[in-house]
């Protein structure tokens, strides 16, 4: 049997075995999601069960939601509010979430008097102190009558490609189609069948596009014109009028006219210097060194 201070050791040394996984152990506030003051919140739809907002409305319409801030962290955090994309009016921007509690924020969107029918997309984000931010996404729609409308506006011909304008008429996304032909003096010098044009025109927009003519007439005096379409019956056409010169025979041309004009003068000089009896001088050797070259 051990003597009484052996024990006593003993027994010290079992508490001490005992209280190093305490000692060890991380304190609760060194908790990874809760190590950092606000990092333990979120911001979402009231009510739960929605991944983002969503109204619709005709334009000039009201629409209301709440927004839930869910502080889960044992320490308060101060956010604001802020809503980008669409028109928002929180009720307050400026909220302080105490630890474990969630505050909600009432907010309107109102649609534009003007706004076209269709969908719009927006955000509403919080942020804290440390810059810290969460976002929920909102979308909107605008309700109204559909409507599919474009035209073609300033058409030309620029050297090899023809140039035009696009303009959104209507309330809807266009998908616009083209197609391109063109008369001369003996007929037919362009025919392209509609094709699909690389963009997506929308509503109250207006893009300049070019199509390529590489291979035009010339000379010629041609009729372009351009014929665009779009689903939901979107139709529209205009043209341009424009005479193809080939620049390079007029260049050479003109050259040759000069050379006529200029051969022509000295005719009528050498005439001018021509003897009673009809007959020429003979040239003096200064002209003879012009004609050759020779004087400098």
């Amino acid at each position: 049997m051990p003597c009484p201070s052996r024990l006593s050791r003993l027994v010290l040394l079992a508490v001490l075995l005992t209280a190093v996984p305490a000692a060890t152990a991380a304190p609760a506030w060194a908790s990874p999601l809760l190590q950092e003051p606000g990092g333990d919140w979120s911001v979402a739809p009231a009510g739960g069960g929605r991944p983002s907002f969503y109204a619709e409305g005709s334009p000039g319409t009201v629409l209301q939601d709440t927004v839930s801030v869910t502080n889960r962290g044992t320490r308060a955090v101060a956010v604001r509010l802020r809503g980008t994309g669409v028109p928002v009016a929180f009720a307050r921007t400026g909220i302080r979430v105490p630890a474990r509690t969630r505050a909600d924020v009432p907010f309107a969107v109102t649609v534009p008097a003007t706004a076209a029918p269709g969908d719009r997309s927006g955000v509403i984000t919080a942020r804290d102190g440390d810059g810290r931010e969460a976002s929920v996404r909102l979308r909107l729609r605008v309700g109204g009558p559909a409507l599919a409308a474009l035209t073609v506006e300033h058409v030309a011909v620029r050297g090899d490609r023809i140039t035009y304008e696009l303009v959104n008429r209507g309330t809807t996304v266009l998908a616009p189609h083209l197609a391109v032909h063109a008369e001369g003096i003996l007929g037919t010098v362009l025919d392209r069948a509609p094709r699909a044009l690389p963009v997506a025109l929308l509503p109250g927009r207006r893009l300049k596009l070019s199509e390529p003519w590489p291979d035009r007439p010339a000379p010629d005096a041609v009729d372009v014109r351009l014929t665009v379409t779009a689903a939901g019956g979107a139709h529209a056409t205009a043209g341009t009028s424009v005479r193809l010169v080939p620049w390079v025979p007029v260049t050479t041309g003109a050259g040759l006219a000069a050379a006529a004009a200029g051969g022509a003068l000295f005719a009528v000089r050498r005439r001018g210097r021509r003897t009673p009896d009809g007959v020429e001088p003979a040239q003096t050797a200064q002209e003879q060194a012009e004609l050759t070259g020779a004087v400098r």
